[in-house]
């Protein structure tokens, strides 16, 4: 039968004294220098509100001190329970340094490590050589750790890893709340899945909810996409996402950028809504597109080939360094890389404005390639003050060659009022009719006009140009819209 002891005995030392609580064999030796009480067999003690089990164990009882050896434990209310093989007690300090095998098991929580410093009265402990943490279906796992009991908190420092049945998360400094399991990244983190990574140096991820928010050069990328901004919010479980202020949606298999300040992102199927200063970008290494507009909205065509749309709505301009546009809304599909302008579009090219009620760019391995003019094609050259060189007709094709408006094909209905030219001194005007007329381009400016049908044709000396005559039916020009650099697609 065990030895009860209780601690009338130690009524001269203070109430922080290490009380022994039973013991099957007690023995008094010295060990180092120092008065020790050896106990061996069920050996149980109490310190304030703190339990430590052992099979043996030395109390130093002048140092207020235990080494405690063989399945030892330390429980402290139903809050903690500390296991190891062996653990040094400090009474005075309330530190214990627990050892080989250590596991901290909380009602959340298991840690397991080799060795575990805790202090009972801060209820904090810290490992230097390793840990692993199972909590619900997520582990953890860092070089050295706090864990603070109070508030149920690691802190981890040093290739820490996440694993979730999800993603895997990797990180250099982070935070992670046991209760309601959200992880707080102080460092650079990454975090990977099958379907994306994500990057962020601050920022915060509920692996219970899967709610995130990412901050400082975040960004999430996967299966050609990439998205960031100054901060993002992702939900893995609805596959949702916000971004704020300098925002980037990048598809790169498709050279296609959309970026604005507000960003609302739809996993499957694809869906983005981006404003406030929203831009879509068709890049490529020498001369790149980019169109503004109110909203830009970006939807998956459901194809194979992961095709999408996108939308422009309301106040659409775009510069190229050899071609600007605007119109009230446009569409660019990446299934055949069209670009259709709709609602009174107008496109510049040098001293050229061209309009149309509808406007189709097609590009070609992101370089222009043809342009479709369609219902009520009209061209416009400024040649000299109130003097415009013009050609309009049913339906207009443009021809592009290494990126330059070379010719201009009219189809249906053609007019022209040409401002003919001797020595560069404009001598009269060529007003034609003729349903098929080729306008040849060199340097962007209007070099010859030629009749594919016979013209149906007047020339006018310059002084005797009727003033009613200088402009065909339904001139508008629209050159105080023109943008004349990409920052003036705001204007």
């Amino acid at each position: 039968m065990g030895l009860i002891y209780t601690a009338s005995f130690l009524s001269a030392q203070n109430n922080r004294q290490i009380e022994i609580v039973n013991t099957d064999l007690l023995e008094y030796n010295k060990r180092s220098g120092s008065e020790a009480r050896k106990l061996i067999g069920n050996v149980q003690f109490r310190h304030e509100h703190a339990v430590m089990f052992c099979d043996s164990a030395y109390f130093y009882t002048d140092e207020n001190k235990v080494d405690a050896f063989g399945n030892v434990s330390i429980h402290q209310g139903d809050t903690l329970h500390l296991y190891g093989k062996m653990f040094q007690y400090e009474g005075n300090n309330k530190i214990v340094r627990m050892r080989d095998n250590v596991r901290l098991v909380d009602k959340q929580t298991t840690l397991s490590t080799n060795y575990l410093d805790y202090n009972i009265d801060q209820k904090v402990g810290y490992y230097t050589n390793g840990g692993n943490i199972i909590n619900a279906n997520n582990q953890l796992k860092s070089r050295e750790g706090y864990y603070f009991t109070n508030n149920k908190t690691f802190f981890f420092k040093g290739n820490v890893e996440i694993y979730n049945p999800q993603y895997t998360m990797f990180s250099d400094t982070l935070k992670y709340n046991t209760v309601n399991r959200t992880a707080y990244f102080l460092g650079p983190t990454r975090i990977v899945s099958k379907n994306n990574l994500i990057y962020c140096e601050n920022g915060w991820y509920n692996t219970q909810t899967n709610n995130s928010k990412f901050y400082k050069n975040a960004y999430l990328t996967g299966e050609g996409r990439y998205l960031t901004g100054d901060s993002l919010f992702y939900n893995r479980s609805k596959g949702v996402g916000r971004a704020f202020h300098r925002v980037m949606l990048i598809d790169s298999t498709r050279k296609v950028i959309l970026s604005g300040n507000y960003a609302y992102y739809v996993e499957r199927p694809e869906y983005a809504l981006l404003t406030d200063s929203a831009v879509l970008t068709l890049y490529n290494n020498n001369d790149s597109l980019y169109l503004h507009a109110d909203s830009l909205i970006l939807s998956s065509l459901g194809d194979s080939a992961k095709n999408k749309l996108i939308r422009a709505f309301y106040g659409v301009k775009f510069f190229k360094s050899d071609l600007q546009g605007m119109a009230d809304s446009a569409v660019f599909s990446t299934s055949d890389s069209t670009l259709h302008m709709f609602h009174k579009p107008a496109l510049w090219t040098g001293n050229n404005q061209i309009s149309a009620h509808k406007i189709e760019l097609h590009f070609v391995n992101q370089q222009l390639h043809t342009i479709d003019f369609i219902d009520d094609g009209f061209i416009i050259a400024r040649e000299d003050t109130n003097m415009y060189s013009q050609v309009k007709g049913k339906n207009i094709k443009g021809f592009f060659r290494n990126n330059e408006l070379y010719r201009l094909h009219v189809t249906g209905n053609g007019q022209t009022l040409y401002y003919a030219k001797e020595k560069e001194k404009i001598i009269g005007v060529n007003k034609a009719l003729c349903s098929q007329i080729n306008v040849m381009v060199s340097n962007r400016t209007i070099s010859r006009i030629v009749f594919l049908t016979q013209p149906d044709a007047t020339f006018y000396p310059l002084r005797k140009l009727p003033e009613e005559e200088k402009k065909l039916k339904g001139f508008v020009w629209y050159e105080n819209e023109r943008p004349r650099n990409k920052y003036d697609i705001f204007r």
